[in-house]
């Protein structure tokens, strides 16, 4: 499988020869299912002791697009209902709005990172955990970017606008992966990987800049160097779709176990929020002008 801008799909669990972890034996075997839970197999019980009730283990299912669609439906709703009720309290109290962007974006994070490096990015709890945090953090940050109080533009039709050329994008790239207008190798994985880092790289060196000037590089404070840094920003974010199809589909070829669809429905949101932030960022400042 080739690698992906994503970590969660790189981190996915696999087994030697190329498969997927929980695949390649079919149904577990009576002894290997009572040895996991620490009690001998049928027919090997000690001696006196009544035999124990034989237990089958179930079967593990394949990945398939279903599961795919399904999860990241379910984690993007959990997402968007997050997202309505703090901006509607945010609304009601404008003194939460910073609160829990910081917090939202803080425990969003530390989840993403706990579910990359600690191999739980096929845990339903941390994914719709993460989907709850972030939902808190992108309905506080919508208010502040359409709420006067915080320097921001005023209506909330910006934020309708934003979503809708979030998943316009996100249909659009799906449409561009489909008919292999653009292919994804491993060049071009590179060039994306590499492209993330140096924004990476730029995002940190401006907000360090802004302690000692005023605007720091100028890539956020809405001037031409700005909106260029955001298209590019929202370029790379829609050429990562590219690469996180890709490692979906080469999960549901290589027979991947059904769980793992969770860790694909949360590096899908990662890149959606991510594209969604960028484009309402990018709108606020036309409205500015």
């Amino acid at each position: 499988m080739r690698t992906t801008s994503n970590p969660v799909f790189r981190n996915l669990p696999r087994q030697e020869g190329g498969g997927y972890a929980g695949f390649g034996s079919g149904v577990t075997t009576a002894g290997q299912f009572g040895n996991q839970y620490g009690q001998p197999p049928y027919g090997q019980q000690p001696y006196g002791q009544p035999p124990q009730p034989y237990q089958q283990a179930p079967a593990t299912r394949a990945m398939t697009i279903d599961d795919v669609v399904t999860k990241t439906g379910v984690t993007l709703g959990v997402l968007a209902l997050s997202a309505i009720v703090s901006y509607g309290l945010t609304n009601a109290n404008t003194s939460l709005a910073p609160l829990f962007v910081i917090v939202g974006g803080l425990v969003g994070l530390v989840l993403v990172l706990i579910a990359t490096f600690a191999n739980k990015m096929d845990n339903p709890v941390l994914v719709l955990s993460y989907a709850v945090a972030e939902g808190l953090f992108l309905g506080a940050l919508s208010f502040m970017f359409t709420n006067i109080e915080f320097g921001g533009v005023g209506g909330s039709a910006l934020i309708g606008q934003a979503v809708l050329g979030t998943f316009g994008v996100f249909a659009g790239m799906l449409v561009v992966y489909k008919t292999g207008a653009i292919r994804v190798t491993p060049r071009f994985t590179r060039v994306i990987v590499g492209a993330m880092i140096g924004i990476l790289v730029l995002v940190l060196g401006n907000l360090i800049a802004g302690f000692f000037i005023s605007g720091g590089l100028g890539l956020r404070d809405g001037g031409p160097l700005a909106i260029v840094f955001s298209l590019v920003c929202i370029a790379i974010a829609a050429f990562s779709f590219l690469l996180d199809f890709d490692a979906a589909d080469q999960l549901i070829r290589a027979q991947a176990p059904e769980r793992a669809a969770w860790g694909v429905a949360l590096g899908l949101t990662v890149t959606l929020v991510w594209l969604y932030v960028e484009i309402l960022r990018l709108l606020s400042y036309f409205q500015n002008d």
